[in-house]
């Protein structure tokens, strides 16, 4: 991992690699940032960038060809440990610690590092119970940081979702983080810092990861795995923010469904009540499919709240494409404070409706059916 594979957070990375330039590498930083967020994947990026063997004065990036970097981007590298919270599995019954779980968090990282706490934990065959970093991880984190580096400048520790570490983990840290061990780093990585001991809080420097625009997102995605821009778009708008869950929609969602024009054309029969056409749209809403069905509501709700903020102050919807600045100024006119929490709520619950089952011909139908009589209200 690094920096460059990262959309975005041009501040972030330009900070950690003047700490580096400077000779002021902290040695214990928390990146904080939602879940979905590049906290992690920044984290990595950094970690590649201290161990990297070829790295000159004035370089942005690790060069991504020396054995440190070609190990540490396999998740391979001695000198990179992973404290993670984990629980007992079929494949681990007791004894649970982050080194037992050290292949599949490989797997999980490679394949997407901007996941979170249940995605890891479906990973690793978890059901129903919940992962922690327990008391016992406090002892091998004790023996891990004793070792000198083996090969790097740095021993590096990503503790990845502090905030679920057991009292007796949680002093263990912030002991370490007291009386740091030499050429040791430690980068928590967390989605809810406010959990955190306000003691260890106090003794790392934090890196703000902020989330991703939807530009952002719409970018990397056509730009780096090759979704069609129009599917990107519309993934990104769904996603708010959540680069996690824009990876993984991108194999689900339907690179056929055009959400932008299906919702223009619903608002507009719906404020005509040409309920005859309704009537042959709600045929194309049912032959979606259900997950695309759930997917195009989430996205209604998404451009309705643009519309909203529109009307409130157009400098709180930045950056939209023409059609959709076009649309969204025109609409804005029908979606008023008057009117705007109803609309949402009849899109939650036919989205509730569709969840469990209900017909999704008369849930749409009777959707714009209330919708119809909402838009009146502001017209």
């Amino acid at each position: 991992m690094r920096f460059v594979h990262i959309p975005g957070q041009v501040e972030v990375k330009r900070v950690l690699v003047q700490s580096v330039e400077r000779n002021h590498v902290a040695h214990a930083q928390l990146f904080r940032g939602a879940e979905g967020s590049a906290a992690l994947a920044l984290a990595l990026a950094y970690a590649t960038f201290l161990n990297c063997e070829s790295r000159e004065p004035g370089d942005q990036d690790s060069c991504g060809r020396c054995p440190a970097c070609q190990k540490t981007d396999k998740l391979v590298h001695p000198d990179l440990n992973f404290i993670l919270p984990v629980t007992t599995t079929k494949a681990v019954p007791k004894d649970a610690v982050s080194s037992k779980f050290a292949a599949d968090w490989r797997a999980f990282v490679l394949e997407n590092p901007y996941r979170g706490l249940n995605d890891w934990m479906q990973h690793i065959g978890a059901e129903n119970k919940q992962g922690s970093i327990s008391k016992e991880e406090s002892l091998q984190l004790l023996r891990l940081v004793s070792l000198k580096a083996f090969e790097g400048q740095f021993k590096i520790v990503v503790i990845w979702l502090p905030e679920l570490m057991h009292p007796a983990a949680s002093n263990a840290v912030l002991k370490l983080l007291e009386e740091p061990p030499a050429a040791t780093v430690f980068l928590l990585v967390s989605y809810a810092p406010e959990q955190l001991l306000p003691t260890i809080i106090s003794r790392v420097q934090p890196v703000v990861v902020r989330p991703l625009s939807e530009p952002e997102i719409t970018d990397f995605l056509h730009d780096e795995h090759q979704v069609p821009e129009v599917k990107a778009r519309q993934i990104a708008q769904i996603a708010d923010g959540n680069l996690g869950a824009a990876l993984a929609a991108r194999e689900t969602s339907a690179a056929d469904n055009n959400y932008f024009d299906f919702f223009t054309e619903w608002m507009r029969l719906c404020f005509q009540d040409n309920f005859k056409v309704v009537l042959e749209k709600s045929d194309e809403f049912q032959k979606m499919g259900r997950e695309n069905q759930k997917e195009f509501l989430h996205y209604s709700l998404s451009l309705l709240r643009k519309v909203l903020l529109f009307g409130i102050d157009t400098q709180l919807v930045p950056h939209l494409p023409a059609n959709e600045q076009q649309f969204v100024s025109r609409f804005s006119r029908f979606v008023t404070m008057r009117n705007a929490d109803q609309l949402t709520k009849e899109l939650n619950d036919a989205h509730y409706h569709v969840e469990r089952n209900a017909n999704p011909r008369m849930v749409f139908v009777d959707t714009s059916l209330r919708v119809a009589e909402l838009l009146k209200m502001a017209s």
